[in-house]
C-alpha cells in the first residue's frame, strides 16, 4: 500500500479526532442528519411532492421540512416516522448494529 495515500477513516481521525471523541461524535451526528435529510428529499421528489405539500400532509411547516432536508435540524424519530410513513407512504425500518 502506498504510504502517501490517506484512507477516509484516517482523514476523519485527523480532522475530527478518533472515534468516541466528542468532536468526532458531533461530526457523525451532523453527517447522519444530512443523510436523513437527503433520504427524505429523495422520497419527497419521487412522490412528486413539494415541501409545502409534505408539510401540509404531516402538520408541519415548509421551513421545517427545508431545515430537515438540508441537515440543519435534529429530527425526532416520531417526526421521521410521520414524514416518511404518513407523508410519503414509505415504511421505516430501524436497525441498530
Amino acid at each position: 500500500m502506498n504510504k502517501d495515500i490517506t484512507t477516509f477513516d484516517e482523514h476523519l481521525d485527523k480532522r475530527y479526532g478518533p472515534i468516541g471523541s466528542e468532536t468526532r461524535a458531533n461530526f457523525e451526528i451532523k453527517a447522519k442528519a444530512f443523510a436523513i435529510g437527503e433520504i427524505i428529499r429523495d422520497a419527497r421528489k419521487e412522490a412528486k411532492m413539494t415541501q409545502e405539500q409534505l408539510a401540509q400532509r404531516t402538520g408541519t411547516k415548509k421551513s421545517f421540512i427545508s431545515r430537515i432536508e438540508n441537515g440543519h435540524s435534529d429530527i425526532q424519530l416520531s417526526t421521521l416516522y410521520r414524514l416518511m410513513e404518513i407523508g410519503l407512504g414509505k415504511k421505516v425500518n430501524l436497525t441498530i448494529g
